[in-house]
């Protein structure tokens, strides 16, 4: 399997590493850590001497009832940022938003490689307008209602066939709108729209959206359902939660995990090689 870049091509002989990048002021886990450039620029250089394949940066916290971010504020905290990356480090880098205007600038300006939507590019008009125009990849990422609403009562009857029928119906959508096949990714979105119970589902049956045939995405580090199955509170403290979680994922299919801590992810992958090969 391939994912096409502008200009080059990843192909998944393995699990690639995403390592996230928050500079914003509320996220969930790491919320202001990072905030300035020169303690962000550690950050990154610290995840790829790691191992990390790509560097997600977000600048807007999209945790359940997170306060939404202008445009413009959004765009000055993430693009200084990329720019940075890009000028230093020979790294891939995605953009995490939902935001046409904010992924333009990142794209074209700062030169970020991927754009993130957790919305499937549902939520910004002419979002996969612009992706088919930029030639980038785009992750399409399944999510119920929206960051303020998502997690007030979720319900599913079923919830692999309904994310599988949103997939069908996103994928469709993005291919008449000019996006090409091979520059597309999924996300099933655990915790976006989901109870603990529909979590561990996904994870579970992973293995059903590789009908689609293309990259899986999946983001779990630290979230609260892992905290629901352990009893840990602290988010920072999930770590193993989150490195259980995401080898069965792979081996159920991932070939993207989106982690805080990239070292431990990177290790974890290389010991699960020797007991699962991926080829």
């Amino acid at each position: 399997m391939k994912l096409y870049l502008r200009h080059d091509f990843l192909e998944f002989k393995e699990p690639l590493v995403m390592g996230i990048l928050n500079v914003t002021p509320d996220s969930f886990s790491d919320g202001g850590r990072f905030m300035k450039t020169e303690l962000a620029v550690r950050q990154v250089e610290r995840m790829i001497k790691d191992g990390a394949h790509i560097i997600d940066v977000g600048g807007e916290s999209t945790r359940p009832g997170a306060k939404l971010v202008s445009i413009d504020e959004e765009i000055d905290r993430v693009v200084p940022i990329i720019e940075k990356i890009k000028d230093e480090f020979n790294v891939l880098v995605s953009i995490d938003t939902y935001k046409e205007w904010v992924a333009r600038t990142a794209v074209q300006e700062a030169g970020a490689d991927i754009i993130n939507d957790i919305s499937g590019l549902g939520f910004s008009e002419n979002m996969a307008d612009l992706v088919a125009k930029l030639e980038v990849p785009v992750v399409i990422m399944h999510i119920k209602g929206t960051p303020e609403t998502m997690q007030k009562n979720p319900f599913y009857k079923d919830v692999m066939p309904e994310i599988k029928q949103y997939f069908h119906n996103r994928i469709d959508y993005a291919l008449s709108m000019g996006i090409k096949k091979e520059k597309l990714i999924i996300d099933p979105g655990i915790g976006f729209g989901k109870r603990v119970e529909d979590n561990i589902e996904i994870i579970k049956k992973l293995g059903d959206l590789m009908e689609f045939e293309l990259p899986i995405l999946i983001g779990l580090s630290r979230k609260s359902f892992l905290g629901a199955l352990s009893g840990e509170t602290n988010p920072i403290d999930r770590e193993a939660e989150g490195l259980t979680a995401n080898i069965v994922a792979i081996m159920n299919g991932a070939s993207i995990i989106r982690v805080h801590n990239v070292k431990n992810a990177v290790k974890s992958i290389k010991v699960l090689k020797r007991f699962y090969p991926f080829q």
